[in-house]
């Protein structure tokens, strides 16, 4: 594949403070460029690197010059352009979802975007420095992803929230398939120690998709999401292999969740330190309740 693009997306959450690390690598042709973007509460920052100190290994196991990104955590130390970055952060238990967050469109050659969740939520230890801002993650929780492709969707929307009874992460696309176009839903809610998968391939279905609020119908369930309180910046997305399209990411912004079963209340949640990116332009967007 002469396009290409794969990053690794790891989210930090304390208490207080939220910090998003994205190492990747493009291809266009032959010239292939790797960068680390870094997503804080009032900031985002991106740091291009040769594509020669790129390491990458299994799964998200990444190695950029000296920093390291693996299954034991992350070790960085950096001082580039503007940013001054340095600590470890030590990784307990990894916990992944028992099945391949793509189902079998995993393996439909064509997609323009594949992607993974490699721990929907797992307990982390340790400090970084950003600019003379400590970041303390003692007793913390980290969500790492990833996805490889071509090009993110024209129009979509991700959201992912880490809270003490578990972990939601929900995306919903519009992807083009052929001569048509679908809307593409993958997530998943964990919730006190049980996990549903909401996904196109388990017959969800969005009913509405407007206003910076997403309603999902799957089986008995409905799921709603609603952005309530926007803090974005810039962040780069891959667009034909190259990473240039600029998207708003709010690593740390106000979210509401709702969850039920057969009409039935399950959960209600509203988040202050989710992290959402609501990239639906007005044609796409639409209301099937009303």
């Amino acid at each position: 594949m002469k396009k290409y693009f794969f990053g690794s997306y790891f989210k930090l959450q304390s208490k207080d403070k939220t910090l998003s690390l994205i190492p990747s690598y493009s291809r266009i042709g032959k010239k292939y460029i790797g960068s680390l973007q870094i997503i804080t509460h009032n900031n985002s920052y991106v740091l291009d690197y040769p594509y020669e100190i790129y390491k990458r290994g299994k799964g998200f196991n990444v190695k950029l010059d000296s920093n390291t990104f693996n299954k034991s955590g992350i070790n960085l130390d950096i001082k580039k352009d503007n940013v001054n970055l340095f600590g470890s952060i030590k990784f307990e238990s990894i916990n992944k979802l028992n099945k391949n967050i793509m189902g079998p469109f995993k393996f439909i050659p064509f997609m323009e975007c594949i992607h993974s969740v490699h721990s929907i939520k797992h307990n982390i230890n340790g400090k970084l420095v950003l600019n003379e801002e400590e970041y303390n993650f003692d007793n913390s929780l980290c969500y790492i992803e990833g996805d490889r492709g071509r090009s993110f969707p024209k129009v979509y929307i991700w959201t992912q929230s880490l809270f003490d009874e578990g972990s939601i992460m929900l995306s919903v696309a519009d992807i083009p398939f052929g001569l048509f176009h679908f809307t593409g839903i993958i997530g998943f809610i964990n919730y006190n120690g049980k996990t549903i998968r909401i996904a196109t391939y388990k017959r969800a279905k969005a009913l509405k998709i407007k206003d910076e609020e997403v309603i999902i119908k799957q089986g008995n369930y409905k799921f709603t999401v609603k952005l309530l309180k926007k803090n974005s910046y810039d962040l780069k997305a891959p667009k034909l292999g190259q990473m240039d399209r600029i998207i708003k990411e709010s690593a740390e912004c106000t979210v509401s969740y709702k969850l039920e079963k057969k009409n039935e209340l399950i959960f209600e949640k509203i988040i202050n330190n989710a992290s959402m990116e609501y990239e639906y332009q007005e044609e796409f967007e639409f209301d099937k309740i009303k």
